[in-house]
C-alpha cells in the first residue's frame, strides 16, 4: 500500500514539475537554456534534464542544439514549439463570419471572411461554418488531429460555462443554441464560446489599443450596442453574464415605463436603426456605405445629418460617461460601424465624458477594427489549448509525439 501511495505521489510530482517547465517554455518568447529552467524552477539539473527530454520527445519543446561557450560548458538551447498544435477562431456576425487559424503563440496562419449562411437554422449554419474551418485548416497545412481548441464568438448573450448562446437577436432562431457542443462534434476539438464584444475587448487588450491597460472597456457601436469589460486584467462577465449589456441602459426617466424591446434604451435610441430613421438617404444599402455618407454630410454642414449624428453622439457619450464612473477604466476603446468613419462622433463622446467624469480615462478608436473579436477568439482558443496540454502533463497522460515545425 505504501509503495502504491509513494508511486502515486511521484507521478503527481512529475506532472506538476512538467507543468512548471512547460509553463516557463510557453512564457518565453525566444530560446532558453536548461540552466535558465533550473534557476527559474528550483529543480535539480538531473530532474530538469529528464523533464526537458520528455517535452522534446513529445514535440512540445524543440532542441536547438548548443550555443557558443563563454568559458565553460557550451549551453544547450531550446524553445517552445508553437506549431505542436493549432487553434481556430470563429467570429459570427449577422451578415459576415470571420475565421482564422493560428499556432499556439497566436500567430495567424490563414484567414478568410465568408457570408454568414442565410436562411438556415443554428445547427445547419454552424455545420456549414465548420466546413469552412476545415477548408482553412487544410489551407494552413494543419496535420490531422492537430487542431487543439476553437474559440467562437456570437453576437448575443452567452453562457460560457455551458457553451450555449442564450439569445442572439440579430441571428434568426438563435435561442438556447448549444454552439459549443455542435462545433465540437463537427471539428473534433474543445470549443469555448464567448460573446463577440467580450472577445473584442480581449483582442484589443492582447493585440490592439488596450495593451498594457489592466482595467479597460470596449464599446461596440453598430447594428447592436454593447460593451466588453476587463477588470484587473481579467474579463468581467457578471453574475448572469450580462456585464456590459449597455444596449439596455435606460437613457432617461421618461423611458422607465416603456417597452425596452422597441424603444427607450440606448440601442433603440442610438444604434444604426435609430440613425437610419433620422436620415432619409439610407435606402437598402450596406451600412458601411451610408454611415460614411452620413458623416460626410454632417461635416459638410447638412443640418439633418448633423442633428442625427449629434443626437446619437450625445446618448453614446452619456452611456460612456456612466460606464466610466462605474468601472473607472484607464481606457475606453470605441469600435463598430459608427466609429470607423465617424471622427465627429468620437470627438463628441470624448467631450461629453470629459464634462461628466472627473479625470476620465483615455477614449480611443479600435486598432483592430472589425477583426477585434476574431483576435479575441484566437486568444481564448489558444489559452484553452495550452491549458489542455498542461493538464495532460499534470495528470501524467501521454501526449502525441512529433508535431509540425
Amino acid at each position: 500500500m505504501r509503495t502504491k501511495r509513494n508511486a502515486g505521489v511521484g507521478t503527481l510530482l512529475r506532472g506538476i514539475n512538467l507543468d512548471s517547465v512547460l509553463a516557463l517554455a510557453i512564457d518565453r518568447d525566444g530560446p532558453f537554456t536548461r540552466t535558465e529552467v533550473i534557476d527559474a524552477t528550483g529543480l535539480s539539473a538531473p530532474t530538469v534534464g529528464t523533464l526537458v527530454g520528455r517535452l522534446i520527445r513529445s514535440g512540445l519543446v524543440r532542441d536547438l542544439g548548443t550555443g557558443p561557450s563563454s568559458g565553460g560548458r557550451r549551453p544547450s538551447f531550446m524553445e517552445f514549439n508553437a506549431r505542436h498544435g493549432f487553434v481556430a477562431g470563429i467570429d459570427i456576425g449577422p451578415t459576415k463570419t470571420r475565421i482564422a487559424v493560428a499556432d499556439l503563440r497566436g500567430e495567424r496562419l490563414a484567414y478568410r471572411v465568408v457570408p454568414t449562411p442565410p436562411g438556415l437554422g443554428p445547427a445547419e449554419m454552424l455545420s456549414r461554418l465548420a466546413k469552412e474551418v476545415r477548408v482553412l485548416l487544410k489551407e494552413a497545412n494543419v496535420p490531422h488531429g492537430r487542431l487543439l481548441a476553437v474559440g467562437a464568438g456570437a453576437p448575443g448573450a452567452v453562457d460560457r460555462d455551458r457553451g450555449v448562446v442564450s439569445l442572439a437577436p440579430n441571428l434568426k432562431g438563435w435561442t438556447e443554441v448549444p454552439m459549443g457542443a455542435i462545433l465540437q462534434r463537427a471539428l473534433g476539438a474543445p470549443v469555448v464560446v464567448e460573446n463577440d464584444v467580450n472577445l473584442a475587448v480581449l483582442g484589443e487588450h492582447w493585440r490592439g489599443a488596450a495593451r498594457g491597460h489592466g482595467t479597460c472597456a470596449f464599446i461596440a457601436l453598430g447594428t447592436g450596442i454593447g460593451a466588453g469589460l476587463v477588470v484587473d486584467g481579467a474579463l468581467h462577465r457578471g453574475h448572469h453574464f450580462l456585464a456590459g449589456e449597455i444596449a439596455l441602459m435606460c437613457m432617461g426617466p421618461q423611458f422607465v415605463g416603456q417597452d425596452f424591446g422597441s424603444r427607450g434604451c440606448l440601442e433603440t435610441l442610438a444604434g444604426l436603426k435609430a440613425l437610419a430613421a433620422r436620415w432619409p438617404h439610407v435606402a437598402q444599402r450596406d451600412p458601411d456605405q451610408w454611415v460614411s455618407e452620413l458623416f460626410d454630410a454632417a461635416e459638410a454642414g447638412d443640418l439633418q445629418a448633423r442633428q442625427a449624428v449629434d443626437e446619437a453622439a450625445t446618448l453614446i457619450g452619456i452611456a460612456a460617461a456612466n460606464l466610466s464612473l462605474v468601472l473607472d477604466p484607464s481606457l475606453i476603446v470605441l469600435g463598430g460601424a459608427l466609429v470607423q468613419q465617424g471622427e465627429p462622433l468620437v470627438r463628441e463622446v470624448r467631450r461629453i465624458v470629459a464634462r461628466v467624469v472627473p479625470g476620465p480615462g483615455e477614449i480611443v478608436v479600435s486598432e483592430l477594427g472589425k477583426e477585434a473579436p476574431l483576435w479575441g477568439s484566437l486568444l481564448v482558443g489558444m489559452n484553452l489549448a495550452r491549458e489542455g496540454l498542461r493538464g495532460a502533463l499534470r495528470e501524467g497522460l501521454s501526449l502525441p509525439s512529433g508535431g509540425a515545425s
